[in-house]
């Protein structure tokens, strides 16, 4: 079954057209990986001083998810991670969350 991994972010009022922006213009590299299937990025609701936002990442399996995270994709994709106005735009740290997939109805 597959594996979802989701970073949830907490953006400040204002900046979201910002941190749109940034993830529109990586370079993301996951099509590249074996094990990949699908990228979201989810636009939540609103917080007290924060717009919630996930990225939402599908993968064949916990293991193809765990190889990406230690390949030169990861790092290539990663390198400008904080330095491309996403500090400005973060109300805290990105929360990680994996999980796997028990049900899977289409």
């Amino acid at each position: 079954m597959s594996y979802i991994a989701m970073n949830r972010f907490k953006i400040l009022p204002g900046k979201e057209d910002l941190f749109e922006s940034i993830w529109r213009s990586r370079e993301s590299h996951l099509k590249e990986v074996p094990g990949f299937q699908e990228f979201r990025l989810l636009k939540g609701p609103e917080g007290e001083g924060y717009r919630l936002y996930s990225s939402h990442v599908i993968w064949e399996s916990a293991e193809a998810f765990e190889n990406w995270t230690k390949s030169e994709h990861f790092r290539a994709a990663h390198k400008d991670a904080g330095n491309s106005g996403t500090r400005e735009a973060l109300a805290g740290p990105p929360q990680f969350e994996g999980f796997e997939t028990v049900i899977h109805e289409a």
